[in-house]
């Protein structure tokens, strides 16, 4: 799962970036109204968080622009202007959720899970042969034996079984996993593939497949 949070305030910003990150989603963070709209367009976000007060582009223009291009992707603004009247402005400018800051990073989580339930349906458990992901638990259990990931390896795994008989490119796990600024020279998806393989394949058949050339795929089928 992407997040974008469009946020001027550097330290808002990285707090809201670490406390997603230790959640598994892989956050982009931009400073200004300038670009936001247009990256909201480009890139493959699950949902926006959107500052009000912004430099280029107050958060309305953005919102707007994201509305106009992306009508279904959510927005939450999180913002300090929290009079009744900003929230209705702000609501019937087309957010799915407003809210005031301060703010608990707890139940700016919680928000986010809500409005991306609101969304597309999506499956909250996730079979493959023997492997199931319980995304509402958080649990992950192959022949009924518990598999201990940690985030980022959760947040891989996830994407891979959402995507699984498909392959997927690196590029393709990097913007959904980690985030624009990811170093695309690093072999972190390598390593987190390999710890996966250790985890999920290790005395089983394999589930975790190398396309050569393309990047990874999840199947119980042989790959052609």
């Amino acid at each position: 799962m992407r997040i974008l949070v469009v946020e001027d305030e550097r330290k808002v910003a990285d707090f809201i970036r670490r406390g997603l990150e230790e959640e598994g989603y892989g956050v982009d963070v931009l400073p200004d109204g300038s670009d936001a709209g247009g990256q909201a367009a480009v890139v493959d976000y699950d949902a926006v968080v959107l500052d009000l007060m912004l430099p280029g582009r107050s958060g309305l223009q953005v919102l707007r622009d994201i509305r106009a291009r992306k009508p279904r992707l959510p927005v939450l603004i999180l913002t300090a202007r929290d009079s009744p009247e900003d929230r209705v402005v702000g609501l019937d400018s087309g957010a799915d959720d407003y809210m005031g800051k301060p703010f608990a990073l707890a139940e700016l989580s919680a928000r986010l899970r809500a409005l991306l339930r609101r969304g597309e349906p999506r499956e909250t458990v996730l079979r493959l042969a023997d492997l199931q992901m319980d995304t509402t638990r958080r649990s992950v259990h192959r022949a009924g034996r518990a598999i201990d990931l940690t985030q980022k390896e959760y947040a891989l795994l996830e994407f891979l079984m959402r995507h699984s008989d498909r392959p997927v490119t690196r590029s393709h796990i990097i913007e959904h996993v980690w985030d624009i600024h990811f170093d695309s020279v690093s072999n972190v998806v390598e390593v987190h593939i390999n710890a996966l393989r250790n985890k999920i394949d290790r005395g089983s058949a394999p589930l975790i497949h190398t396309i050569r050339g393309v990047g990874y795929m999840l199947t119980d089928r042989p790959p052609l």
